[in-house]
């Protein structure tokens, strides 16, 4: 399990990294890169919101129960506790900005209900 980030500091993940560009009292702005074929977990957060930005490719965003692909300069909203994913299905990278925010950011604030890659 990662620690709070360092800012500037990369982290390999299964289906693609995360930069944090910039990490404050109630937010974080992460970059995030995910491989074609990647996906993330099914997930949820208790103790933050999510705003994703894409800046690069197509991927699909899975909000509650509607998943629609996204192209570059639209943003989606995630409140918490809202089941969410984002998928890249294409062969190119997809890249988002991912603005945290909440009283608690760490890593460990996930619950996964799907995840291909196998974590807890």
């Amino acid at each position: 399990m990662t620690a709070l980030n360092e800012t500037g500091k990369t982290y390999i993940r299964p289906w693609g990294t995360y930069t944090t560009l910039e990490m404050a009292e109630g937010y974080q702005v992460k970059s995030i890169t995910v491989n074609p074929g990647g996906r993330l977990s099914l997930q949820s957060h208790f103790k933050r919101a999510e705003h994703w930005v894409v800046v690069k490719g197509n991927p699909t965003i899975t909000i509650g129960e509607d998943a629609r692909e996204y192209h570059s300069n639209q943003a989606v909203y995630i409140p918490l506790e809202t089941k969410h994913r984002l998928e890249n299905f294409t062969k190119h990278p997809v890249i988002i900005v991912e603005v945290q925010v909440g009283g608690y950011l760490g890593e460990d604030d996930i619950v996964r209900y799907d995840d291909i890659y196998k974590r807890a």
